[in-house]
C-alpha cells in the first residue's frame, strides 16, 4: 500500500524542490558527462589501444552511445515506479545507481592490465549509467512542475534542465583542474580517474538533499482518490500516435546539438584544428556558464508569452547557429572559435529551458512520469546518443582527410535535424487539432499556442 503524507506536510516549499532537482540532475549529468569528456580525450588510448586514433575515437564514442541505449530501459523502469510508488524514492535510487557506476569506472583497470575485459566492463558500467540517468531527467522535471506555484510553471521547470549545463561545467572543470595539476603522462595514466572517484562524495550530498523533499500534493491527491494507474506506460500512449511522433521529432534537435557541442567539439577541435585540450575545455565551460545562467530567464519568458512560442524560437535559433558553427570553428582563429563556443551557450538554453515542460504537460498526472520518460529517452537516443558517433563518421568520410574541410557533412546533418524539429514543433502546436483539456490549467498560454 502506498503511504501518503498528511496534507499539511505533503507539499514542500517550491524553492526547496527546485534546489533539490537542480542538485540531483547536476550530479547525474556530472557523472554522465565525465564519460563523454573521457571518451573524447582518454578512453581511446586506455581501452582501445590497438586501434588507430580515428578508430579508437569511434570505439570510445560507441561505448558512449551504449549509455543512451540503456536510457529508455531506465526511463521505463523508473517511470513505471515513479507513477506507481512516487517520484521522490525513484529519483533517489536513480541517483545512487549513477554514482556507484561512475565511481567504479574510476577504479576500472585499463586494457593493458586485464585486456579484453576492460572494454567489456566499461560497457557494463556505461549501461548502468544509462539506466540511472534514464530515470532522472523526466522525474526531476515532473517533480518541479507538480510543486510549481501558479503562473511560474516554466520558471520552476527550468531548474532541473539547468542540471545539464551545470553538470557539464562541473565535469569539465574537474578534468581541466586535474589536467592542470598533473603532468600529461600522469593525467593520461591515472589522473583521469580522480573526477570519477569524486562522484561518491557528490552523490552522498545529493541523496541527503533529495530525502528532504516530499511528494507533490497533485500526486498525493491521486493516491488518496485511488487513481494511480496500474499500467502507466500503456495509459500514457493514449495521447495518440500523431502527438507522440511530433513531440519526439520536436525534442530531437536540442538533444543532438547539446551532444555535438559537449562531446564532438572536443575531438574535432583537438584533432582537426589543433587546439589544446585546456583551451577547448575552457571554451565549453564558459559557454555552459552562459547556458546555465540564462535558462531561468527563458523559463520566465515562457510563463509570459507561452511555452510553445519560446520552444519554437529556440529550435529556429539552433538551426541558424548550427549553420555557421563549423565554418567559425574552421577559421582556426582562437578568438573566432571562442565566439562560436559562446554562441552555443547563448542559443542552446532557449529551447532547452522549456523542453521538459513541453513534453511533461502532454500527459495527465497519473502517467506523467512514464510518458515523459518515454519521450525524453527515445528523443535522446535519436538525437544525442547517436550524434557524436554520426558526426565522427561523417567527419572521417567528409574529405578523405582529418582536416577542417571535412566538417561540411556534419554541419548539414545537424542543420537538417534542427529543421525537422522546427517543423514538428509548429505542426504539434499550430496545425494538429486540439483536444479537450489540452491547455494547461495553471499557466494558460495566449492563443494560438496552448501549452500542453
Amino acid at each position: 500500500m502506498i503511504s501518503v503524507p498528511p496534507r499539511s506536510t505533503a507539499v514542500s516549499a517550491p524553492r526547496r524542490v527546485a534546489a533539490a532537482t537542480l542538485i540531483g540532475t547536476t550530479l547525474e549529468w556530472y557523472d554522465f558527462m565525465l564519460y563523454g569528456t573521457a571518451s573524447a580525450l582518454i578512453f581511446g588510448k586506455q581501452f582501445f589501444p590497438s586501434l588507430s586514433p580515428a578508430a579508437g575515437t569511434l570505439a570510445a564514442f560507441s561505448t558512449f552511445a551504449v549509455g543512451f541505449g540503456a536510457r529508455p530501459i531506465g526511463g521505463l523502469l523508473f517511470g513505471h515506479f515513479g507513477d506507481r510508488l512516487g517520484r521522490r524514492t525513484t529519483l533517489v535510487v536513480s541517483l545512487i545507481l549513477m554514482g556507484v557506476s561512475s565511481t567504479l569506472i574510476g577504479v576500472l583497470p585499463s586494457y593493458a592490465s586485464i585486456g579484453f575485459w576492460a572494454p567489456v566492463l566499461l560497457v557494463v558500467l556505461r549501461l548502468a549509467q544509462g539506466v540511472g540517468l534514464g530515470g532522472e531527467g523526466a522525474g526531476a522535471t515532473v517533480l518541479s512542475i507538480e510543486h510549481a506555484p501558479p503562473g511560474r510553471l516554466n520558471r520552476y521547470a527550468s531548474f532541473p534542465q539547468m542540471g545539464t549545463p551545470a553538470g557539464l561545467i562541473l565535469a569539465n572543470a574537474m578534468f581541466l583542474g586535474v589536467s592542470a595539476l598533473l603532468p600529461d603522462a600522469a593525467f593520461q595514466s591515472w589522473g583521469w580517474r580522480i573526477p570519477f572517484l569524486f562522484s561518491v562524495i557528490l552523490v552522498a550530498v545529493g541523496v541527503v538533499v533529495r530525502l528532504r523533499v516530499t511528494e507533490s500534493e497533485e500526486y498525493a491527491e491521486l493516491v488518496r482518490r485511488g487513481e494511480v494507474s496500474a499500467f502507466p506506460l500503456r495509459d500514457a500512449l493514449r495521447v495518440g500516435v500523431a502527438r507522440l511522433a511530433l513531440i519526439l521529432c520536436a525534442a530531437v534537435a536540442t538533444s543532438a546539438v547539446v551532444y555535438i557541442f559537449m562531446v564532438f567539439t572536443l575531438t574535432y577541435g583537438a584533432k582537426a584544428l589543433g587546439f589544446s585540450r585546456d583551451f577547448l575545455l575552457t571554451g565549453v565551460i564558459v559557454a555552459a556558464i552562459v547556458w546555465c545562467a540564462t535558462m531561468p530567464l527563458w523559463g520566465a519568458l515562457g510563463d509570459r508569452i507561452g511555452t510553445a512560442r519560446v520552444f519554437l524560437a529556440g529550435t529556429a535559433a539552433l538551426l541558424v547557429w548550427c549553420a555557421v558553427y563549423f565554418p567559425l570553428l574552421n577559421t582556426g582563429n582562437p578568438v573566432v572559435v571562442f565566439v562560436a563556443l559562446i554562441g552555443m551557450g547563448v542559443v542552446l538554453p532557449i529551447s532547452h529551458s522549456v523542453g521538459g515542460i513541453i513534453i511533461a504537460e502532454l500527459f495527465p498526472a497519473a502517467v506523467r512520469y512514464s510518458g515523459t520518460s518515454l519521450v525524453v529517452q527515445v528523443s535522446v537516443i535519436l538525437g544525442g546518443g547517436l550524434a557524436p558517433l554520426i558526426a565522427t563518421a561523417l567527419w572521417s568520410m567528409g574529405s578523405g582527410a582529418m582536416g577542417p574541410g571535412s566538417s561540411a557533412p556534419v554541419a548539414w546533418y545537424i542543420v537538417a535535424v534542427c529543421a525537422i524539429s522546427s517543423v514538428s514543433t509548429y505542426a504539434l502546436f499550430w496545425v494538429l487539432p486540439r483536444r479537450a483539456g489540452d491547455a494547461d490549467r495553471r499557466t494558460p498560454t495566449p492563443e494560438p499556442a496552448p501549452v500542453r
